[in-house]
């Protein structure tokens, strides 16, 4: 297959799963997988026929500003607003934001997410049930690929969905805060403040 007929697949992979994203809530593999099960069939798909996160990514930008331009803009505000106050909450655990509401993508469906770094992960499961947070406990991949996953406490906070990757201390070092391409991966509370600074000055222009 030429080139050229590759990045037009892989474009059409990218641009269904975005929908997929965008329209149900999809998570980035899942959609993945289903695009190319669509367009392919049962073929069995190699992996350089398959979009990257960041291609996708590019894809739901799109996808938000050409169907939900009136109101994403607002969704993604509230939900940064939403997540500066627990970041504030959780400061002791040194939080950083990641996933939609940080990249600018999130929609309807989407959760804030957290990575906390803390000397164990019963401090912050202690700190939420003395809050009377209601939490569920399952595990997630680790930032760095092929290390042990981490524990997740997911709950709902003023009707949103919150997701806490609970991290070591020494991987507070380790964390590389923008990607190969320059994509910032995770930002701080004040990081979080400007970004949702720069929105709100754009509403008023």
């Amino acid at each position: 297959m030429m080139n050229s007929s590759l990045e037009a697949l892989r474009a059409e992979i990218a641009a269904a799963a975005a929908r997929m994203i965008a329209e149900d809530g999809a998570d980035y593999g899942t959609a993945k997988r289903k695009a190319a099960k669509q367009i392919l069939g049962n073929t069995k798909v190699r992996g350089e026929y398959m979009p990257d996160n960041a291609q996708i990514e590019d894809e739901v930008r799109l996808y938000q500003e050409l169907f939900f331009g009136d109101t994403q803009p607002a969704r993604l505000l509230h939900l940064r607003r939403l997540a500066v106050r627990l970041m504030d909450d959780l400061s002791r655990f040194q939080p950083y934001l990641t996933g939609a509401v940080l990249n600018g993508t999130a929609g309807e469906h989407s959760d804030i997410h957290l990575q906390l770094f803390a000397e164990s992960a019963k401090d912050v499961e202690i700190f939420l049930l003395n809050k009377n947070v209601d939490f569920e406990l399952s595990e997630g991949s680790h930032f760095k690929g092929g290390s042990e996953p981490v524990e997740t406490l997911s709950f709902l906070w003023h009707g949103e969905g919150v997701h806490l990757a609970l991290y070591e201390m020494d991987d507070l070092r380790g964390a590389v805060r923008a990607g190969p391409d320059g994509r910032v991966m995770r930002a701080n509370v004040d990081a979080v403040r400007s970004l949702i600074t720069e929105m709100e000055a754009d509403e008023e222009k």
